[in-house]
């Protein structure tokens, strides 16, 4: 009983935690970008990409764009979309061909961050968003619709059990 109290009560939350998570995963990819390309953040100006560039000035434009899209959360779907394939890309060609695995050939970031916004790419936004400003049902998110859709089938299924 007791951990059925405890999980309505994660699940009434859980919009806003994957709304941390977006604005946290958000603003860390898109210090990266801006330390890329313009050596903010304690990065020295000799690190910095030089413009047009491939792979690397394209990949900072990403993190940088991606970044503050997801941060805002607007287009979130199609930006972590984007974000995730990019670090996907970075992993396979920079750092796989260095070692089997991510603690070998330093790609932990960009593993953590390719399948960070996978997730959020089947998630969404999360309650806190501009995306919810410009959807349909404006202050509710897909993740708390889809919550209540759920939560309002268990009660029909209840009630047709007992009937």
């Amino acid at each position: 009983m007791a951990n059925s109290s405890l999980t309505s009560s994660l699940n009434r939350y859980q919009p806003y935690a994957i709304s941390a998570f977006r604005i946290v995963v958000g603003l860390l990819f898109a210090c990266h970008g801006a330390a890329s390309l313009f050596g903010l953040l304690g990065v020295p100006d000799n690190a910095t990409v030089d413009a047009g560039t491939w792979p690397g000035w394209y990949a900072a434009v990403i993190q940088l764009v991606g970044g503050t899209l997801v941060l805002l959360g607007l287009g979130t779907r199609s930006a972590a979309f984007i974000s995730s394939g990019s670090m996907a890309y970075a992993y396979f060609k920079v750092h796989q061909p260095e070692g089997l695995f991510p603690l070998e050939n330093s790609g932990e970031a960009s593993a953590m961050f390719c399948w960070a916004f996978l997730l959020l790419v089947f998630t969404g936004p999360g309650a806190i968003a501009l995306d919810n400003l410009f959807s349909r049902g404006a202050g509710a998110s897909d993740s708390a619709r889809s919550n209540d859709d759920r939560s309002a089938g268990k009660g029909r299924e209840r009630a047709t059990a007992t009937a």
